[in-house]
């Protein structure tokens, strides 16, 4: 009954075998995975090694060790050299490394919160100085678009004072003119200004044909048209 409930349980000779050498390829293969924890890591080489053990297999503190330090990532380095460096690998417990590695997790991790919050900050600051760095130049824009504004009326005032002024010259000369050609007499015969009848080119003219007319009809006289 005995070797009944072993073999149901721990199964035969040939399945120890097989399950000791999965286990021994997983440990050999044992690496930190990508986003894990020491935690993680602690919990998994635990498992492995104890079902080692429990199949008979047998581990030094050193081997262990040494195992654990090499299975940790690139970012786990400067920490593996410094344990190297200066622990004493041959008496130091899996438990113990594993305690020092969370010690300095944790101190990473405080140190990545705080480096996140600063950036958090200067990314804040950054964009409130880009936002304050748009607000005075659209600011600027909108002074330079009132001054263009009134650059534009006061040049367009000017205009319309220069036109008005050119206008009230124009009307002063028109009125000049007009009131120098009213104070000259008018006369009716010719329509002329600047002389009077007796002085009128015209009348004279047709004086001088009337009287050659007279003359040639012998009245001998001299005719004259008012």
């Amino acid at each position: 009954m005995w070797d009944i409930l072993e073999a149901t349980h721990e199964g035969t000779t040939d399945v120890k075998r097989a399950r000791k050498h999965a286990l021994i390829q997983e440990y050999e293969l044992f690496r930190m995975q990508q986003g894990e924890s020491i935690t993680d890591v602690q919990n998994r080489f635990t498992h492995i090694v104890n079902h080692l053990i429990g199949l008979g297999k047998q581990f030094d503190e050193e081997v262990l060790n040494i195992k654990i330090l090499k299975c940790l990532n690139r970012s786990w380095q400067p920490k593996v050299t410094a344990i190297s460096e200066t622990r004493d690998l041959t008496t130091l417990t899996t438990a113990a490394l594993f305690g020092k590695l969370r010690e300095h997790e944790l101190e990473m991790t405080r140190l990545k919160e705080i480096e996140t919050s600063e950036k958090k900050i200067r990314s804040l600051a950054l964009k409130s100085k880009v936002v304050e760095v748009e607000t005075n130049e659209e600011s600027l824009e909108e002074e330079s678009d009132i001054e263009s504004l009134n650059l534009l009326t006061r040049k367009f005032q000017k205009f319309i004072k220069l036109k008005s002024r050119i206008k009230n010259q124009q009307n002063k000369r028109y009125s000049r003119k007009f009131d120098s050609n009213s104070n000259k007499p008018t006369f009716f015969g010719c329509g002329k200004q600047g002389h009077v009848k007796a002085d009128c080119p015209k009348l004279v003219d047709k004086e001088k044909i009337v009287e050659k007319r007279s003359y040639k009809t012998g009245k001998g006289r001299k005719a004259y048209i008012a």
